[in-house]
């Protein structure tokens, strides 16, 4: 099969690679529909994160399953699925408590640029969506299996409730739904720091009432003049640097609350000043496989289409101008099709 491998950064290749192979019987095997390019996968393309010897990419995806192993009985060979960037066998103390993202047996997807990808703990990963979806549906699905999901665990994660105010701190893909999830849970006003004039209208028609471009303290100030003074109740950290955090963290208001799901880099968080603002922080990786049936069924049903940030389109044999795209901040995000 086909599959993308990081040499170096900047290195991105499609290679040549073994076919997938059941190797324990909770696996499965799927035939990639659509995956992609993810704001994550920069790190180590851009030298942020070491390389190491060359290996695979891609931990996001949709498709069909091929074959399924003795212990696998969820999920049956042609059927059109969704997993989670982070395998979960949703039996484990962790799953039950609402946290598959840290299931004692976890496994993080990274191969998933490919035409074919075997799947860890397929028993509890894999959600069927029934009737194979309409192609269209097929990006708002794949979004689901991590920007989508992560957006979600964003706003969940800072208690966005009805009638309350949010920021969101990134306007990249996890960024955006993290304004479709805000919207979706009621929050009245949404405000969106982007400077990219593409990703702000896209930001608006998912629903932010605000943009703000300002940043560093300029854009906390601003956030106070458009929340009375105050603060937001609510704030998503979608990006991951020390500035976003501090960004996010200077924006809520006493007893608000921080859900940082941008993969932390150098951020360190001042205890003594975190003591007294009374601000709440949490975050991690998302606990997607919570979340995949709700969002499956929100994008089936078109209440939500996550499936908008993908703004590029490329074949795989195309996967490194995929990366050069959203490198040069030409995409949002790259959709690449088998």
């Amino acid at each position: 099969m086909r599959g993308a491998v990081i040499h170096a950064p900047g290195d991105i290749r499609l290679e040549t690679l073994d076919d997938p192979k059941i190797l324990h019987p909770t696996d499965a095997i799927i035939r990639t529909a659509v995956t992609c390019v993810c704001g994550s996968d920069l790190w180590p393309y851009r030298g942020a994160e070491p390389t190491g010897a060359a290996h695979p990419m891609g931990h996001e995806y949709v498709g069909f399953v091929e074959e399924v192993g003795s212990e696998v009985t969820s999920v049956k060979p042609g059927q059109f699925v969704v997993g989670s960037f982070a395998t979960s066998d949703n039996t484990c103390a962790n799953c039950r408590n609402g946290f598959p993202s840290s299931c004692l047996n976890r496994e993080f997807m990274s191969t998933c640029q490919a035409d074919y990808v075997r799947i860890p703990n397929a028993q509890g990963t894999l959600v069927a969506t029934g009737d194979i979806p309409d192609r269209r549906l097929w990006p708002g699905l794949l979004a689901v299996s991590d920007v989508m999901g992560t957006g979600w665990w964003a706003a969940d994660a800072a208690e966005v409730e009805p009638g309350s105010t949010v920021v969101v701190v990134g306007d990249g893909a996890v960024g955006l739904c993290a304004v479709i999830a805000a919207k979706e849970m009621g929050a009245q006003q949404i405000i969106a720091m982007s400077r990219h004039e593409p990703r702000q209208r896209l930001a608006r028609r998912f629903g932010a009432t605000d943009i703000v471009t300002e940043r560093g303290e300029e854009g906390v100030s601003r956030i106070k003049e458009l929340t009375g003074g105050i603060g937001a109740d609510s704030v998503l950290e979608c990006v991951g640097t020390p500035e976003a955090t501090r960004q996010a963290l200077h924006s809520a208001r006493p007893g608000g609350n921080v859900g940082f799901v941008g993969v932390p880099h150098d951020v360190t968080v001042d205890g003594q000043e975190l003591f007294f603002s009374h601000v709440g922080l949490r975050g991690g990786p998302a606990p997607v496989r919570r979340y995949l049936p709700d969002l499956i069924d929100r994008v089936l049903t078109g209440a939500i289409d996550p499936g908008e940030v993908f703004d590029l389109t490329l074949p795989l044999d195309q996967v490194a101008e995929g990366y050069r795209a959203m490198d040069e901040r030409r995409a949002i995000k790259a959709l690449l099709q088998p």
